[in-house]
């Protein structure tokens, strides 16, 4: 199914799931205020020079995507989650780390900004 906005992707999510959905959403919008949402590879994007975070449900737990950069400043505490370079699994039978999501959306997020700001200041000094 394609998605055309977050809204949508959520709406199309089992109900017991919709509430969790809804407040990473609120957390992510919270933690990087100035991301935009898009979907990208059908799952809610957040886009802040580049994409920030990714989120997505799945039957037994949510995906969290906030590239291998976001996993790496804080593999000491996504330890006990299943996961990848640049992914996490939190499963649906535990609770949600939504602090935790919140601080890796804010590492990220300045991570970009600081990303965008080198590329302006390169693209200045080239003149």
């Amino acid at each position: 199914m394609a998605y055309e906005s977050i809204d949508a992707y959520i709406e199309a999510c089992p109900s017991e799931v919709q509430g969790i959905l809804h407040e990473i959403r609120r957390i992510i919008r919270e933690a990087a205020p100035d991301a935009a949402e898009k979907i990208s590879y059908q799952m809610p994007t957040f886009d802040l020079n580049g994409n920030l975070v990714h989120f997505a449900a799945f039957k037994q737990h949510i995906g969290f995507y906030p590239a291998p950069q976001g996993i790496e400043a804080f593999e000491a505490e996504l330890a006990k989650y299943k996961g990848g370079k640049g992914s996490v699994q939190f499963p649906l039978d535990q609770p949600m780390p939504y602090d935790l999501i919140s601080r890796i959306t804010k590492y990220r997020a300045e991570e970009n900004r600081t990303k965008d700001k080198r590329k302006a200041k390169k693209g200045n000094s080239s003149q």
